[in-house]
């Protein structure tokens, strides 16, 4: 039986409390109803969208960039349906990244669309994560509230992955709005003769960026050293083993994004000393400083 999602309360927010980037879309909403931990106005958020009848390929290809995402991060967006939605969910928890769905209905455990992720809707709020609609409470799913969703699913992000698409579907009309927004669209080519590929093929081919690992997504978006950076072909992993013990301990120390401050205290040596190594990680290809932030490049 399915358990209701009546740990965590639902409250609120206007645009005050927005991500930013979502008061920059055509119409953003007046208000948004949130269950969970409060959305982070200075995260960087990635949705994820694709087909409801996934293939295995598509499933092995969600959760295998996801993982390589790791660390760094990232929020994982989407929408909380069947099939690819449920999947990038999963993948982001099991990665240990946090994620934000987007159901096409409110957020009341009675609604909440579709009954059978709510038990995953409620692993989503549990492990810090935030449940975000702009329907009232008790407003059920219908035919015109799920296009409404997908444009605050595309507005909130940097860049939209689409993994499996059909070439007329919901997960186009997501990578459209995106674009209509100046966000990245990014894309896992498929096989020729899926039909559940041909979608995201068709957005290669009109310049969505291709993706075949989650290093290509942080390379876009100047997360991680390309090859060309380091000489040669191993990255910034090469340098792990350069590493001096004092440098692997603050890295020991950098399990997700961290404030410098906060960095300096847990390590509990000088601060100057600290600097110190963060910049000598830093010169190896390590470590990267982003939004206030000391995240670890892959």
């Amino acid at each position: 039986m399915e358990q209701e999602s009546s740990t965590h309360d639902i409250y609120k927010i206007e645009h005050g409390d927005f991500p930013p980037q979502l008061l920059e879309i055509p119409e953003p909403p007046e208000k948004l109803f949130i269950q969970g931990a409060p959305l982070a106005k200075d995260a960087l958020y990635l949705s994820v969208v694709g087909s409801r009848k996934h293939s295995p390929y598509g499933k092995a290809a969600c959760e295998k960039i996801l993982s390589e995402l790791r660390g760094t991060g990232i929020v994982i967006v989407s929408g909380l349906a069947l099939g690819i939605d449920a999947l990038a969910h999963r993948a982001a928890l099991a990665a240990g990244l946090r994620t934000i769905a987007f159901p096409g209905s409110g957020l009341h455990p009675s609604v909440l669309y579709p009954a059978s992720n709510r038990i995953l809707a409620e692993k989503i709020v549990a492990a810090g994560g935030t449940l975000v609609s702009e329907f009232e409470q008790l407003e059920r799913a219908a035919q015109y509230t799920f296009p409404q969703r997908n444009r605050l699913m595309a507005g909130i992000a940097r860049g939209v992955l689409i993994i499996e698409a059909e070439e007329l579907s919901g997960t186009r009309i997501t990578a459209r709005l995106a674009t209509e927004y100046n966000r990245d669209v990014f894309a896992i080519p498929g096989p020729i003769f899926s039909e559940t590929s041909r979608g995201a093929n068709a957005l290669i081919q009109q310049g969505a960026v291709p993706v075949t690992c989650g290093g290509d997504i942080l390379k876009h978006w100047g997360l991680e050293q390309s090859e060309s950076d380091t000489g040669n072909g191993t990255g910034a992993r090469r340098n792990f083993d350069e590493c001096s013990d004092d440098e692997k301990r603050i890295l020991e120390l950098i399990t997700e994004p961290i404030p410098k401050e906060e960095l300096i205290t847990l390590a509990g040596i000088e601060a100057r000393h600290v600097n110190i190594l963060l910049s000598s990680l830093e010169i190896k290809g390590i470590i990267k400083e982003y939004m206030g932030k000391i995240h670890i490049v892959l």
